[in-house]
């Protein structure tokens, strides 16, 4: 299985943990996980993905890797996001990223378009 990870915004706490409530009303196996981290820091990611493997049935080691790999080649995106989250004020908001295989990404966006 192939994986994708992005930072894909900042978020007030209460609105994230919102849509995780929603997510979880939704029948597993979508491929595709929001995670939450306090720091923008390599370190907190790999720690928030920690329990999704079991969830997804996902490989942790390929997992890591997909993210690792991520914040070693794209640390322009990083900085940027880093910056925004530091704008943001930090401790009522949490930075979040899209960890996902990559056939569930193309299902969901599929979905949004209506195509699926």
């Amino acid at each position: 299985m192939e994986y994708t990870f992005e930072i894909v915004g900042v978020s007030p706490i209460l609105y994230f943990f919102e849509h995780q409530q929603q997510v979880v009303q939704v029948p597993q196996g979508r491929g595709v996980e929001y995670l939450g981290a306090y720091k923008c820091t390599l370190d907190a990611f790999l720690k928030s993905i920690e329990t999704i493997p079991y969830k997804q049935n996902w490989n942790l080691e390929q997992v890591i890797d997909t993210v690792v790999s991520f914040w070693m080649r794209n640390s322009d995106t990083v900085q940027y996001w880093k910056s925004r989250f530091d704008d943001a004020g930090g401790k009522d908001n949490l930075l979040v990223a899209r960890v996902a295989d990559v056939n569930g990404l193309k299902a969901e966006f599929e979905a949004l378009l209506g195509n699926g």
